[in-house]
């Protein structure tokens, strides 16, 4: 930096060296004096549990709540109501889903409000930061362009093994490369310690704000950046031992959240990486807030201030060791997508061949799943604040994610950001508006080129993206049944009868993401 400061390279460099100290002054300052902290807070809990004390922080708590409440209220209010009222759909939505979770709940008294409220105000406060500043947006925006420059690099490896034409087969040599590319890079970080140390700060975090335990925070801020069986594992020593809420809110986190190493697949279709990482962190919140909903606890849960330095640590010995087994390990989880993915869209294709022909039979023309995913789920994307025109393709897309995958969804997604592009780029390079619909495609008349599904709007592109940025569907399921069980076996019976509630409500936590990204859309 001394040698020569100024230019964006300069700036990278500074911003990671402050993120690089400060982490390591927080772990190094956390493990120094840990005991002594966990020691205090023992033997001032008599003082923390006098009724002043108690009266105090009650106080402070309605004090905190009521101002972000006003503070919330105003701001859609001056800003949204009046230059947007178009977005105040998002809010009924908003109440809607909360409204449903809580009438359907397990025990809707025992519904810790202050847990959900704050699950929904950080998502509030981290959509405002991105959606609504300048400087929010140009942040993400720098750091989504970062990680599209990381993912290129796989390229070197890519065209060493399947050479040039790699793009005959794109998905599968590019997109399963680009997970094989993150899987490798996250498991150095965690043998590193840098992404416990990351959870470890974000776990505390959400602790803090939502009142939720160690364990389940780890595992929420875990799923940020490792998969629904992965994250699991930094938790295992309390497992056995947690509540029927805590292992619910674990099975919705997972659900509610992509990892890493398929967040880099996903840019790669076209989706947005700035909405896309921030998706993944709205998440986190949101999934704790409506699992307590819909699972509030019940149980006394063993769970003290001393578990969030328990976290599982790299089994590797250095850091060959564990770039090779990062690799390695990437093998099922390719595997798995792929073959998933052909699954999946092969068994559509006959559903749709199938409903196809019964709708002929009946003289309904076109009847396919798509197709009734959009009437079905047309309210869904409406109450996200999706553009009227676009609720049906929306909805389609959420029909698909949840009774398919996302894989499948983020590739019908694709096409679409990839129509809305080439039509913009028409209209703008003849000047001209002459085009049309014919069914679901475009026609551009001057070319003759016809854009195959049509497009959306770019608000309801970037709603989808919140809507869709989770592993919660029926395929999953089995996946995490697997995981979890295999982990703690004792616990496959609790796991079994909440596994679908809990997938539910990891969609859910995606809409009320995506509702927050419809309300605050502004575009820059």
């Amino acid at each position: 930096m001394y040698y020569r400061f100024g230019d964006e390279g300069s700036w990278r460099l500074l911003i990671v060296t402050i993120f690089g100290v400060v982490l390591y002054t927080i772990v190094k300052v956390s493990n120094a004096y840990e005991d002594e902290l966990d020691t205090w807070w023992e033997n001032t809990s008599d003082a923390r549990n006098s009724r002043g004390s108690a009266l105090f922080m009650k106080s402070l708590r309605w004090f905190l709540t009521i101002g972000v409440i006003i503070a919330i209220v105003a701001y859609i209010i001056v800003d949204i109501a009046i230059d947007h009222p178009g977005n105040l759909i998002s809010v009924a939505g908003l109440v809607l889903y909360l409204l449903i979770f809580y009438v359907t709940s397990v025990n809707p008294a025992k519904v810790k409000w202050h847990t959900v409220f704050w699950g929904i105000a950080l998502q509030y406060i981290f959509a405002l930061l991105i959606l609504r500043t300048q400087w929010g947006y140009e942040t993400f925006k720098w750091l989504g362009d970062r990680v599209m420059e990381f993912i290129e690099h796989v390229m070197n490896g890519v065209i060493f093994v399947f050479g040039d034409k790699f793009y005959e087969h794109y998905f599968a040599m590019k997109v399963l490369s680009i997970i094989v590319f993150f899987f490798t890079f996250i498991n150095i970080m965690y043998y590193l310690g840098v992404m416990q140390a990351i959870i470890k700060v974000l776990g505390r975090f959400l602790a803090f704000c939502m009142g939720t335990t160690p364990a389940e925070s780890i595992n929420a801020a875990a799923n940020i950046f490792v998969s629904m069986t992965e994250s699991p594992l930094m938790i295992r020593p309390f497992l056995a031992t947690m509540t029927r809420s805590e292992l619910h809110a674990v099975m919705t986190g997972g659900f509610a959240t992509i990892a890493g190493s398929v967040l880099g697949a996903f840019i790669s279709f076209g989706v947005p990486a700035n909405h896309l990482l921030s998706a993944s962190v709205m998440s986190a919140p949101a999934a704790l807030a409506i699992s307590k909903l819909s699972y509030p606890e019940t149980e006394t849960s063993k769970a003290s201030k001393k578990d969030f330095s328990k976290m599982e640590k790299s089994p590797e010995s250095n850091l060959i060791e564990a770039a090779s087994n990062g690799a390695t390990a990437s093998i099922k989880i390719c595997g798995a997508v792929a073959v998933n993915v052909i699954a999946f869209l092969s068994l559509l294709q006959f559903l749709n061949a199938t409903l196809t022909w019964m709708g002929d039979r009946v003289g309904v023309e076109d009847l396919t799943f798509q197709l009734i995913c959009s009437y079905v789920l047309f309210p869904v994307s409406y109450f996200m604040g999706v553009e009227v025109d676009d609720c049906r393709k929306v909805a389609e897309l959420i029909g698909i994610k949840v009774f398919t995958n996302e894989f499948i969804a983020y590739g019908d997604l694709k096409i679409l950001i990839a129509n809305r592009i080439a039509l913009n780029n028409y209209t703008e390079f003849y000047n001209t508006t002459d085009w049309y619909w014919e069914k679901d495609n475009v026609v551009l008349n001057i070319t003759g080129q016809v854009l195959e599904q049509g497009f959306i709007a770019e608000k309801s592109e970037i709603i989808t993206t919140y809507a869709l940025c989770g592993f919660a569907n029926f395929g999953s399921i089995g996946i995490i049944l697997g995981g979890l069980g295999a982990l703690v076996p004792t616990r496959k019976s609790d796991l079994a009868q909440f596994v679908l509630r809990a997938m539910i409500c990891g969609n859910v936590a995606c809409f009320l993401t995506a509702c927050i990204a419809g309300l605050l859309y502004k575009p820059f």
